[in-house]
């Protein structure tokens, strides 16, 4: 999710959700549109109230069904959970929540449409409730079980029988499936501008069929829309669309992204830099902004530059001057004046992208000192490894800063505070180098026992520092 074509994918999956709503009740209405046998024919439809009415009839008591249910979701379901709550029982709270999704289900059922879409109306009304993270946390021990029963029923109704007699055609269908699905994610990433890199994820990731497809399909089937045989046959290229995502994924990981790093060029153009800097930073968030105010403070014109147009449009309401451009790209840098500059400083929070520009800029320009905001201790290592001079754990400086004015509301002087601050601040800064010669790169640190032997180590010895030092405080 933080990178472009992750939160693109995201977006396209969550409207492939939605999309399921409107589908699922116009279903239906292709059958009987078709001429061929009603939806009321079979299925969940025979219990329908409104089978015998007009199809215009049906179509506005359906979509009256639907309204009813968000309004009533949305004005009355609020006032008896709170009741509900009171209680302090969560097996009420939770069965409530669960009686409220069936009924909604039945009364899809009762107008002609999918139980299917009326748990999705159900999810929807519920989690626009204030009581959503409560039934979230309720149900989360009980969401992998309900997921599994889910893809178990659907592999349960797929037909092997029909998979071995049909192989070169269905796995023939699933790979233009991909392809042709691939594609099109491939274009619209470039329509809106991902770059190259972000494309491939954008569109890899995307490639295979939904699990919605097997509901859809199902439903198909009863409302007399697709032939038995063909749903069966496009349930098989589904199911093997899906089982070929971890291969994507791995493809993505280990064949592309490595293939195409900072010399992939983005479609979006970029602000023409009209002066060059001795100082450059590459990123202008809430780590960013604070260093590039107080060197303009001091009397220092750096050259920023952020990839968020967006950002840098607020940014400039405040007489901020930021130029809009990927600090990735090497034209970028050396626009920015890179060649010449003194000092590069890498304030983006992708921390991935963070490694690469280091590696980057190190390599290309040995002479630039480079300054690295850092996530945690593993990234700190990671940047120091890749040509940062510095690496500055984004966290830490604030983190010790409230640490002593715990000190302080807790008894102690406003020089001890410090002086125990400062002391912290040297010890862990030290133990940050001492520990990065155990640190291995192909390790988790909490896998690595030398590295955890050694951080045991170095807190011992700054305990009984600190024991010390109170020590002499008392006498």
């Amino acid at each position: 999710m933080r990178t472009e074509g992750g939160q693109s994918a995201f977006g396209v999956l969550l409207f492939q959700d939605i999309a399921v709503i409107p589908i699922l009740a116009l279903l239906p209405f292709l059958a009987i549109g078709a001429g061929g046998e009603s939806a009321s024919g079979s299925g969940h439809a025979t219990s329908s109230l409104i089978a015998d009415y007009p199809a215009w009839a049906q179509a506005v008591l359906t979509l009256s069904a639907v309204a009813i249910v968000i309004l009533v979701g949305r004005y009355l379901t609020r006032p008896a959970f709170r009741i509900i709550a009171r209680t302090g029982l969560r097996e009420l709270f939770l069965g409530s929540a669960l009686l409220l999704v069936i009924l909604i289900a039945m009364l899809m059922s009762y107008v002609g449409l999918s139980p299917a879409l009326g748990t999705f109306l159900a999810g929807v009304v519920l989690a626009d409730s204030e009581y959503r993270h409560e039934l979230e946390s309720d149900l989360a021990s009980s969401k992998g079980l309900l997921l599994g029963v889910f893809f178990i029923t659907v592999g349960a109704g797929i037909d092997f029988d029909l998979l071995m007699a049909q192989p070169v055609q269905i796995v023939s269908a699933a790979l233009a499936l991909i392809a042709l699905k691939g594609a099109i994610l491939w274009l619209l990433g470039t329509a809106f501008g991902l770059r190259q890199r972000e494309r491939w994820l954008f569109s890899m990731s995307l490639a295979q069929a939904g699990e919605f497809a097997f509901v859809l399909l199902t439903f198909a089937v009863s409302s007399h829309v697709l032939a038995p045989d063909i749903a069966a046959f496009t349930s098989l290229v589904v199911a093997l669309s899906m089982l070929a995502t971890p291969a994507l994924l791995l493809t993505y990981e280990h064949v592309v992204a490595p293939r195409v790093r900072l010399g992939d060029t983005p479609d979006r153009g970029h602000d023409t830099i009209k002066e060059e800097g001795s100082v450059i930073i590459a990123g202008m968030g809430r780590f960013g902004q604070i260093v590039q105010r107080m060197l303009v403070m001091t009397g220092y014109k750096p050259v920023v530059l952020d990839s968020s147009a967006e950002h840098i449009d607020s940014l400039r309401k405040f007489g901020i001057d930021v130029y809009y451009g990927d600090a990735v790209r090497p034209d970028m840098l050396v626009a920015a004046g890179i060649a010449n500059a003194k000092l590069f400083i890498v304030a983006i929070d992708d921390r991935e992208r963070a490694v690469e520009l280091v590696d980057f800029v190190h390599r290309r320009y040995p002479q630039v000192k480079i300054l690295a905001r850092a996530a945690d201790r593993d990234h700190v290592y990671r940047l120091c490894a890749a040509g940062a001079d510095t690496a500055f754990r984004e966290m830490f400086g604030s983190s010790v800063a409230m640490a002593k004015s715990a000190l302080v509301e807790l008894g102690h002087s406003d020089e001890d505070a410090e002086r125990k601050a400062r002391a912290f601040d040297e010890h862990d800064t030290a133990g940050l180098r001492h520990l990065m010669e155990v640190w291995d790169a192909e390790l988790d640190v909490f896998s690595n026992p030398t590295y955890i032997a050694r951080a045991k180590s170095r807190s011992d010895e700054f305990a009984e520092l600190m024991a010390q030092d109170e020590e002499e405080r008392e006498r």
